[in-house]
């Protein structure tokens, strides 16, 4: 109870620290960052991946600059181009996400000009071509006038620098000072601005900023609709171009408490009236989320430059809303967005168009504090009391079905509501609770680890007590019965070999050797049953199941044999006798456990398989080979390339077996012994049909492949004895061992 206490009150205080954290009493920056990585991915997931026909984008991309030349152009050119736009394509609407900041003198008018006030001032004939050049030499006029009376919205932006910069003329204020008696906290203020020519603005529909809202982590997400300046508030690009689409209609503002103009809470802004208005909701920043609706292409580009020339299909641009931007590298207006690390700016102003046009923009009102701050105190509580007193898996799922809640919430006010719901303080809090309640159950699972180390640690290798450890319900020490592979290992001649030796001798001979070997089981996850001497036991398959116990025990046993290779030359360079160790294998279904009596139990199995896998290391050197499994391995392992030695019947069974020697692995046995492999198994098979004359001539062929193969003299010797005393005609090919 006390434990549970304690855990309960800390989980109660890591709750506190998140509330906090969702009432803006102080900021926790990662939770930040998670909650723009969240919001990120909620937009990349539900984002319509559509292409918008309503709105193409005018592209100065590296194509135009070509055929143009560099940016800015001269005016008189983009005359042509309003009257292509308006006239021949019969577009809607244009705006700029350009400025026109300073005048266009390409035209060459201040030295023509120059010209007529001084060196040719009394020449008339010049003074009449002058005069009658001069209103087509007027780039900036020309433009202005083609531009008056259009739906022509231009661009401009805002800065903040010390030293303050003006340039150009902005266009009149959506709302004058005083409009807002309260004025929203997070709203953007400036003091200098980069606008168009006075000509120009006067002559445009309206204007509007270009200037993202960029967060913290560089990416932009969201558009200021309203800036102030000098106490007066002025549109966005998109807001102007929307305004300008409904006639004109004026900015009317929405707070979270009907009109009430003295609470600083402004939720929205409206255009128009009835029902045709349209609501902008904006946060506390008067920005409004950016509904994107892919990646950079979800609306048509079309090259300026095509336009220009009249080589794009009127019907691409029919009654379309135009955007004006570029995409060219040099004119620097890509931005990091939540879809994309390199995304033109001019398609973040067409995705704000499209998203007021449709009112599907997204918000977070002010209540949504509230319900955050709710939302973590209900959960934070159930929590806290609940998971110290549930199991490590139970406590696992109720986090889990609480990450689940919490994402489902904020996916259904996101899908259904248009409303954004901040989720990752209660996705942070669920994990930290939840990691306080775990780091208490590791020290349960670190006792738990110690108890299995007792356990089994004299066993097996510490990489399997370390899996056990991470399991504990799947390791049992009670009898059962599974299907195993057992191995055993002996000393051939060891009784010779120890009286040969001094005790002490003796002693370090065998930890000499059976360390090695003992680490060759532990390698390939075996278990060690016992010492017997100079035998060593193990199994494989227990106490951890182990799907290729077969396969790791023949690996271990011919590793084995290649250890004691190694070995040979030391032990002899030390005057140590030459040790060869037989290898048995077996597989089967055996019982394993801790067996023993009341004074003393041991972890070890039992059965006639484990009963044959010694019987299989004993005639090991009847046959003159190292190593020898039975047919339940060879059939459980069969990677392996395999001499079948004999068909045989063992000491305590009737039931003969086949019997085989494991010669490496498919694929890296070499030619020549497979080879003579081929041979052998037609020696067996004449053998077997008591061919002796076929048996003898492959036996010979064996033999001058290798002389000194003990197991070709053994079979030599059988057919010789077999033409003195030829066996049953019935006789089976089985050889009956009466001994072990």
């Amino acid at each position: 109870m006390k434990k549970h206490a304690v855990l309960i009150a800390l989980g109660l205080l890591l709750a506190l620290l998140f509330v906090g954290n969702a009432a803006h009493f102080y900021r926790l920056s990662f939770v930040d960052r998670l909650s723009a990585v969240l919001y990120d991915y909620q937009l990349r997931l539900t984002m319509p991946r559509m292409l918008d026909e309503r709105i193409v984008i005018l592209d100065i991309n590296e194509k135009s600059l070509q055929e143009e030349g560099r940016w800015p152009w001269s005016r008189d050119r983009l005359a042509v181009l309003m009257d292509q736009l308006f006239n021949h394509y019969g577009i809607v609407q244009v705006g700029f996400d350009v400025v026109f900041a300073e005048p266009d003198n390409s035209s060459g008018l201040q030295v023509l000009e120059g010209l007529a006030a001084a060196q040719l001032k009394t020449d008339s004939a010049y003074q009449a071509v002058f005069n009658q050049l001069k209103p087509q030499l007027e780039y900036d006029n020309l433009f202005a006038e083609k531009i008056k009376n259009r739906q022509v919205v231009l661009g401009y932006y805002f800065t903040s620098q010390q030293d303050k910069y003006l340039s150009g003329a902005l266009p009149a204020p959506v709302l004058t000072q005083g409009a807002l008696r309260s004025k929203p906290t997070g709203m953007s203020l400036w003091n200098g601005y980069g606008a168009n020519l006075p000509q120009l603005q006067a002559a445009a529909m309206r204007a509007g900023h270009f200037n993202p809202r960029i967060d913290t982590d560089g990416v932009v997400r969201r558009v200021p609709m309203l800036v102030e300046y000098e106490g007066a508030y002025y549109a966005s690009l998109s807001l102007a171009m929307v305004q300008s689409l409904l006639g004109d209609a004026p900015v009317k503002l929405g707070f979270a408490e009907g009109k009430n103009q003295d609470y600083a809470g402004l939720e929205w802004l409206e255009l128009g009236d009835g029902a045709q208005s349209l609501k902008i909701p904006v946060d506390q920043e008067v920005a409004a989320l950016i509904p994107y609706r892919g990646k950079q292409g979800s609306f048509r580009y079309v090259s300026i430059a095509d336009v220009l020339h009249g080589r794009v299909d009127v019907a691409q641009l029919k009654n379309k809303i135009v955007l004006v931007g570029t995409t060219a590298p040099g004119l620097m207006d890509m931005r990091s967005t939540p879809v994309s690390e390199v995304y033109a700016g001019v398609e973040i102003h067409a995705n704000m168009i499209a998203g007021m046009l449709d009112q599907n923009l997204k918000q977070q009102p002010a209540y949504m504090l509230g319900a955050e701050v709710l939302w973590l105190i209900l959960l934070g509580l159930s929590l806290s009391v609940l998971l110290p007193w549930l199991s490590p898996v139970r406590a696992i799922l109720v986090a889990i079905a609480a990450f689940a809640l919490s994402l489902g919430l904020g996916m259904v006010a996101w899908q259904y509501g248009d409303l954004v719901m901040p989720i990752a303080n209660s996705l942070v809090m669920i994990a930290v609770i939840f990691a306080l309640n775990m780091s208490f159950g590791y020290l349960v699972e670190s006792r738990t680890k110690r108890q299995i180390t007792n356990l089994f640690g004299q066993y097996v290798p510490s990489e399997l007590v370390d899996e056990m450890s991470k399991n504990p319900a799947s390791v049992s020490m009670l009898g059962e019965s599974r299907e195993m592979s057992i191995l055993f290992s002996d000393v051939r001649g060891f009784t010779s070999i120890s009286e040969g030796l001094e005790p002490q001798e003796l002693s370090l001979l065998m930890n000499e050797f059976l360390s090695p070997l003992s680490r060759v089981v532990y390698k390939h996850r075996g278990t060690i049953d016992k010492y017997m001497g100079d035998c060593i036991m193990a199994f494989w398959g227990a106490p951890l199941s182990d799907a290729q116990h077969a396969r790791n025990a023949i690996t271990a046993g011919l590793e084995m044999q290649a250890k004691l290779d190694e070995l040979r030359p030391q032990f002899i360079a030390r005057g140590w006798p030459e040790i060869k160790v037989g290898v048995g294998v077996n597989t089967g279904q055996v019982s394993v456990g801790n067996m023993g009596s009341d004074v003393r139990v041991a972890y070890t199995v039992m059965g006639d398989e484990v009963n044959l896998a010694s019987r299989l290391e004993g005639i090991t050197k009847q046959y003159g080979v190292g190593f020898i499994v039975g047919e339940n391995t060879r059939h459980a392992a069969s990677e392996f390339v395999y001499r079948e030695l004999d068909h045989v019947r063992v000491k305590g069974k009737d039931k003969p077996i086949a019997i085989y020697e494991p010669l490496g692995l498919v694929g890296e046995v070499s030619e020549e012994i497979l080879a003579e492999l081929k041979i052998f198994q037609e020696m067996r098979r004449c053998y077997r049909k008591q061919d002796w004359d076929q048996t003898e001539l492959q036996l010979m062929n064996l033999q001058r492949l290798s002389a000194q193969t003990e197991l070709y003299k053994i079979y030599a010797q059988r057919v010789a004895h077999f033409r003195k005393q030829p066996p049953d005609i019935a006789w089976d090919g089985v050889y009956v061992f009466e001994s072990k």
